[in-house]
């Protein structure tokens, strides 16, 4: 989403460390979305800042948002919206999927993956890799209503970079997610996006009828170009059927973007997703329905020609990245 987060206390001239130090209210957060657009809100507080080996971490206390959570300077998910980016992310592939009963997570470590892949009936087991065992950590302990789902005796959470344990593990899964944080230079998971990574070690690693899911970046009409349309290009390379899908989420200040790849063809039928969700999801969902995700899938008119124009492929030596910062892994 942006490049920076700048917490300001008017009465402390911007001094963060003060702010931190005495825990007293600030005035906004502030995210830089392009070289000439911010995007910002009122705060109550920071309730805490980190940096981790890979990454910087911070949770706020938004007036507006509820907690937000913002890694490398960039909004990861926020209290009062986050359900529209995870509903999204996690249950059309489940729901597409004849019988999916085991899911391996990239990411995913705030736990709200987990949490919606756990509502559907016919899950057995999920592995949840993140590479950051500190943000996962500060999650665990922060965000109080994925508390549940890290207790979960079907969750089994690792340690570790997702490429290497995905090509040293031996067992298929049904799903594989990618909820990573967007690819930003110097961050520690934009290899995850390239079609080497897609089509040598994630393709092999799925079981007949799998799918695979990614959050694939800002996707409005303008700014679909950063990563979206790049995503689906690189994708569409690997599998056969690639199903591209957006939703606006409001704390994202944007449209966002998710793409399905398998081989196998999606049936996107509202009534028979409806039927499916009534069968197997154990709770209401908030924000997802048959009839909301089926014309979710429909873009509008430029960004559609957009994809189908698209040439670039990720690759480790030609990445595109969107704004924001990381810090390189040792």
């Amino acid at each position: 989403m942006g490049e920076a987060v700048e917490m300001i206390d008017e009465s402390m001239n911007g001094n963060l460390s003060k702010v931190e130090e005495a825990m007293e209210p600030c005035s906004w957060y502030e995210e830089v979305i392009d070289d000439d657009l911010k995007w910002s809100f009122a705060l109550n507080s920071v309730l805490h800042r980190g940096t981790s080996k890979y990454q910087d971490i911070a949770l706020l206390d938004t007036k507006h948002f509820g907690k937000a959570l913002v890694i490398d300077g960039k909004m990861q998910s926020a209290e009062s919206d986050e359900f529209i980016y995870h509903e999204c992310l996690i249950h059309p592939p489940l729901l597409c999927h004849p019988n999916p009963k085991t899911v391996f997570i990239m990411g995913g470590g705030e736990g709200s993956a987990a949490r919606e892949i756990l509502k559907h009936n016919t899950i057995e087991r999920i592995i949840m890799c993140d590479i950051d065992e500190e943000v996962v950590d500060f999650c665990r302990k922060h965000l109080t209503a994925n508390h549940e789902a890290f207790a979960n005796e079907k969750l089994c959470l690792i340690i570790n970079d997702a490429k290497a344990e995905l090509e040293n593990r031996e067992e298929k899964y049904d799903i594989i997610v990618g909820d990573l944080a967007d690819p930003v230079e110097g961050g520690p998971c934009y290899q995850l996006y390239t079609k080497s990574f897609y089509e040598q070690i994630l393709k092999p690693k799925l079981n007949d009828h799998g799918i695979f899911v990614t959050q694939a970046g800002p996707a409005g009409i303008f700014s679909h170009k950063e990563v979206f349309s790049s995503i689906y290009n690189t994708l569409r390379h690997v599998f056969k059927y690639i199903v591209t899908y957006t939703a606006h989420v409001p704390s994202f200040a944007d449209t966002w973007g998710w793409i399905m790849a398998s081989d196998e063809p999606f049936i996107l039928n509202a009534q028979e997703l409806d039927k499916i969700i009534n069968e197997r999801i154990n709770e209401e969902l908030i924000y997802l329905n048959g009839e909301s995700f089926v014309s979710s899938t429909t873009l509008n008119k430029r960004v559609h020609q957009s994809l189908e124009k698209e040439t670039h492929v990720y690759t480790e030596e030609n990445a595109r990245f969107i704004h924001g910062h990381g810090m390189a892994c040792n």
